[in-house]
């Protein structure tokens, strides 16, 4: 799969970190589609067709691990990467959650710009 057909939505709350990670995606020739919430991301989910979601988990309105198990119950196959710093909790903890109800692969923030690209290469990689 070229990278150039590849539809991603990418869901984080924190607008530097949101544009960050767009810019990284998009110039590694992704098709981006960027939301602050889990509400917008699942009322994205419904108007388009993504490849690809990467969250964060700690959000406020709907966060990610609510996000995730409402994608996983209209998209079953859908790949899934959550990502975390933590917040008022402990980052593994939220990371661990967020595979137990449906992740493909987690990040821990920080990371490096390689090992996003890696991950996103890898879930899309996977068979489903």
């Amino acid at each position: 799969m070229e990278a150039s057909h590849i539809s991603i939505l990418l869901v984080d709350d924190e607008p530097s970190v949101l544009k960050s990670l767009e810019l990284v995606l998009d110039r590694a020739g992704f098709d981006v589609l960027a939301v602050n919430d889990g509400r917008l991301a699942i009322e994205a989910m419904q108007s388009g067709r993504f490849d690809l979601v990467l969250t964060d988990l700690v959000m406020p309105d709907r966060e990610g691990v609510e996000t995730i198990i409402e994608l996983r119950r209209s998209h079953p196959t859908l790949p899934i990467i959550a990502m975390s710093g933590g917040g008022m909790g402990s980052a593994d903890l939220y990371l661990s959650v967020a595979a137990q109800v449906g992740a493909n692969a987690t990040l821990l923030k920080p990371f490096t710009e390689a090992q996003l690209l890696s991950a996103v290469r890898q879930v899309l990689a996977a068979p489903m």
